[in-house]
């Protein structure tokens, strides 16, 4: 989810509850989808003195209604891997001030994880795929949806063709569309289209959870809090660094653990490697 603050964050598109590392089984033979939930019918819920009833939106009712589908139609995998992030913290904080004045809104953590994500998704374009039924489709564009939180409700706008931009131009996108989610301007145009979802949950403090994917795409990755923590390093030293989880919810009829471990392995790869001396954030 997006909101306020040095990390914009990244609503789950449902709460996401922590949940143990469950590794990913081998897929198994799919029969033909069924049909799509019903709407839940109203539940006669007894209401006491001093009780609030809430009336549901439209928002919120479209939102039960996509992640209902998903978790009835896609059988949910879950993978996760550590990543070092040391290097990336202290380059972006090297950057972040002069970075401020000059472009006039803050250079996030997130924009270097959507930019891994994408170059990640370029490289194993099966992770950029949708379940049709009689077929998967390998989608062309990469288009990363994002989760903006506001008091009531989540939405997920598209930052459209996410690998051929800079980190300067995601950051720029992360904080015009969450600009848009909270002054009510977002346009429906710009949640559709959608390929792959990244969601910083990291910025509730969440270390571990596991989301509920955003239909009709295959996977959802969850990017937690960055924390200190003593690791043991190549020569035996320990040494504190900043560690971040990624977890990753998977669609089992579209991928499977190769390809979803090679995917994260890769986006680990590219942001252990970040530094001054390869990383241009223009």
């Amino acid at each position: 989810m997006i909101e306020s603050g040095d990390i914009p964050s990244a609503p789950t598109t449902s709460p996401a509850p922590s949940v143990p590392v469950a590794e990913a089984s081998a897929p198994t033979p799919v029969t033909q989808a069924a049909p799509a939930p019903k709407a839940a019918e109203p539940v006669d819920v007894p209401v006491a003195a001093g009780d609030i009833e809430i009336p549901v939106t439209g928002v919120r009712r479209a939102i039960a209604s996509n992640m209902l589908r998903s978790k009835h139609e896609a059988p949910h995998a879950w993978m996760m891997i550590e990543v070092d992030v040391t290097n990336l913290v202290q380059y972006r904080d090297s950057l972040k001030n002069d970075f401020k004045k000059k472009e006039g809104f803050n250079l996030t953590y997130f924009a270097f994880f959507v930019k891994a994500v994408s170059q990640a998704l370029k490289e194993f374009p099966m992770m950029n795929s949708m379940w049709a039924g009689d077929k998967i489709i390998q989608k062309k564009d990469i288009n990363i949806s994002i989760a903006v939180a506001t008091e009531d409700s989540l939405y997920v706008p598209v930052i459209n063709n996410a690998d051929e931009k800079t980190i300067k131009g995601i950051g720029r996108d992360i904080q015009e569309l969450a600009g848009k989610v909270r002054s009510g301007k977002l346009k429906s145009s710009e949640m559709r289209g959608g390929t792959f979802t990244v969601n910083n949950t990291g910025s509730f403090g969440s270390v571990q959870s596991m989301g509920i994917i955003n239909h009709p795409q295959a996977a959802i990755l969850q990017i937690e809090s960055i924390v200190k923590r003593p690791v043991v390093m190549g020569n035996g030293m320990i040494g504190v660094r900043d560690m971040v989880n990624l977890c990753l919810s998977l669609d089992h009829r579209v991928l499977d653990g190769l390809v979803c471990g090679q995917f994260l392995a890769r986006v680990k790869a590219i942001l252990e490697n970040v530094s001054a001396e390869n990383t241009s954030i223009y």
